[in-house]
């Protein structure tokens, strides 16, 4: 910001204020993400992150890929955020990327309503799905919500066929207790279509991320666990009969 003011001239909503002293402050609460600053900023110290697309804008991309993804067994995968609180878009995409051949992978947390799910799934291949914590009061303590219907379309996604991936992100003091590791094994290997689980280390990549958004980041106290206590933790869950991989 080099202080011309351009955004406090343009915002229709008054999210950005010049102080006294000159400084400016950004009101995000005020914000309704029309881009008007951005465009007006010479020194383009405003970014709008993400834009709109059509379904064929994304398909043009995509097609530039295909000798990769014939040369690899490889595909697309919708991910996010969560793809399918844009389930409309997605399903769109999806339809079209099935005509014309390409492996589907849908990436999601699981925390939407099985109606969608269920609209979605004639044109996924396969589903990599998050799981947090097993525990529904440790889930919502974390999370802030339960985890029940999460747990429940897992178990419908498993009964429906199609091939899953389990991704756990393990974050040392909130889920990597062994009784919330062997908990979550317990469920899993009940479970059909379970392919296999990827167990991934907390890591601090989103940091800064939290800090363009003006979030207070509050795992930065934590550090990513050591590949033998990744190790320990995979044979907890191998005990159970699953396939298990840990990510780096």
């Amino acid at each position: 910001c080099i202080g011309i003011g351009s955004c406090f001239q343009v915002c229709p909503q008054g999210a950005h204020e010049r102080l006294p002293d000159g400084s400016r402050v950004y009101h995000r609460d005020l914000c309704l993400l029309c881009g008007e600053c951005v465009e007006a900023c010479y020194a383009d110290a405003l970014v709008m992150e993400g834009r709109e697309v059509t379904v064929e804008e994304v398909m043009v991309e995509l097609r530039k890929d295909i000798p990769f993804y014939e040369n690899s067994a490889g595909g697309i995968t919708l991910s996010g955020g969560e793809p399918t609180y844009q389930h409309e878009f997605v399903l769109a995409l999806l339809k079209q990327c099935k005509a014309e051949g390409l492996h589907t992978t849908l990436d999601t947390a699981g925390q939407t309503p099985w109606r969608i799910f269920a609209k979605l799934l004639p044109y996924v291949d396969l589903v990599l799905y998050d799981l947090k914590q097993i525990d529904d009061r440790k889930h919502k303590e974390y999370t802030g919500v339960s985890n029940r219907m999460i747990l429940e379309n897992l178990a419908r996604l498993g009964a429906s066929g199609v091939a899953i991936v389990i991704r756990m992100p393990i974050i040392p003091g909130l889920n990597d207790a062994r009784e919330d590791i062997e908990g979550a094994a317990r469920f899993l290997s009940g479970l059909a279509g379970i392919s296999h689980v990827d167990l991934l280390p907390y890591h601090k990549l989103g940091e800064a991320k939290h800090a363009r958004l003006g979030h207070e980041y509050r795992l930065s106290h934590l550090e990513t666990p050591e590949p033998e206590q990744m190790n320990e933790i995979a044979g907890w869950m191998r005990a159970f009969g699953l396939e298990v991989y840990v990510g780096s």
